[in-house]
């Protein structure tokens, strides 16, 4: 059964879980949307796509040995592709895998919420796919604000994603609404 339907799981690798701001509070929740996404999209035909980021940062070092999926995720994506950038398209072939398979549109869950998910969902669309974001399926990290010292919970910075993606870029879904479009 084929699907004009491609989920994207970004950045969901171990590297994070060695990073100074590493948080598990709200990863019960993440991870049973991200598996319950990856059960849907294979039970309907769907592919799954792992993305992995590799950067200077000694935790995402291609020689760290972190530069690989949590070990809960499932093994055997149907394709796995390594950027060095936020967004996925831009130095891989994500592209061309997609178009080679008639992939029109994207479901987009991983981690970080505001970074590389939001880059990519950003990207996506202008490229003219139609984007579900998941947000649920996305993971952040409370963040302080550079000037004001703010401290931004991962919560608001969730909200602040929906708000700028909704309607111009993406449309903001639930796993369940995600999964009922395929």
């Amino acid at each position: 059964m084929a699907s004009d339907t491609a989920l994207l799981v970004i950045d969901v690798q171990q590297s994070f879980q060695h990073r100074p701001y590493w948080d598990e509070s709200e990863l019960p929740t993440f991870r049973d949307s991200v598996l319950a996404l990856i059960a849907g999209c294979r039970a309907a035909g769907a592919p799954v796509v792992y993305i992995l980021h590799q950067d200077d940062d000694p935790e995402f070092r291609p020689d760290s040995g972190l530069v690989k999926p949590m070990a809960w995720l499932p093994d055997q994506p149907d394709a796995l592709f390594v950027k060095h950038v936020h967004n996925a398209f831009t130095d891989t072939e994500l592209g061309a895998w997609l178009v080679e398979r008639g992939i029109r549109r994207l479901i987009v869950s991983g981690i970080r919420t505001e970074q590389c998910c939001e880059t990519t969902t950003r990207v996506a669309s202008d490229l003219g796919y139609r984007v579900d974001y998941v947000t649920a399926a996305t993971l952040t990290f409370d963040m302080v604000h550079p000037v004001t010292g703010r401290i931004f919970t991962a919560a608001e910075i969730r909200e602040r994603t929906e708000l700028v993606l909704s309607g111009r870029f993406a449309r903001i879904a639930s796993v369940a609404d995600a999964l009922a479009a395929l």
